[in-house]
């Protein structure tokens, strides 16, 4: 199940466009990578959490040592990992340097499985954290009476101080990098952790 909030936000792409209602997910738990493991052995009884563990972690070795050989690695239904580079630009190609190279990017685009998973998913509307906040508030000040549109508004007046993104004209989402090897400053996927509280996905 899947929580989300509403909220009135500017499309990003068409500034003078009117301010149009969005979905944004509400995480509702930071699942720490001890507590994922254990979930993957209950699920398979054959493989103990250790075993699960130390695949995992050598995994991540093995990828970034493929990575930094300049392959692109395919694993399976979760999805393709390559790299793209972030560099200072010179001012012609006789005069540019691998110095000038500041960023090894790792993009991810998600396999079959991962690309959308509306079909699978179940959706609960609840309260934004915001106007939570502002009805614990009011009530504690014995107010009787609560202003949500500005709660909202200035929530998302943080979110856009903090850099978050609000995504394209279907609203928040992530958005992921394109299998596009050319140079440029791709980042690869970048998520918006939506209603969640703070700006790394926990919950307060």
């Amino acid at each position: 199940m899947i929580n989300y909030s509403v909220f009135m936000m500017a499309n990003p792409q068409n500034r003078d466009a009117a301010d149009k209602a969005y979905a944004k997910p509400q995480i509702t738990e930071l699942v720490s990578f001890t507590k994922f493991v254990q979930h993957i052995a209950d699920h398979n009884g054959v493989f103990s959490r250790g075993t699960v563990k130390g695949v995992i972690a050598d995994m991540c070795e093995c990828l970034v040592e493929q990575l930094l050989e300049g392959k692109k690695v395919q694993l399976g239904e979760l999805g393709n990992f390559w790299i793209s580079l972030s560099s200072e630009g010179a001012e012609s190609t006789d005069k540019f340097t691998s110095d000038k190279i500041k960023v090894v990017n790792i993009v991810f685009t998600p396999g079959p499985d991962f690309e959308n998973l509306v079909g699978k998913a179940e959706f609960n509307l609840v309260s934004s954290r915001a106007a939570q906040a502002a009805t614990l508030k009011a009530e504690k000040a014995g107010a009787t009476t609560v202003d949500l549109a500005e709660a909202k508004k200035k929530n998302n007046a943080a979110d856009k101080g903090s850099g978050s993104t609000t995504g394209s004209d279907t609203g928040g989402g992530s958005n992921t990098g394109s299998d596009n090897t050319g140079g440029g400053s791709g980042s690869g996927s970048t998520v918006d952790p939506g209603d969640s509280g703070n700006g790394d996905g926990t919950v307060e």
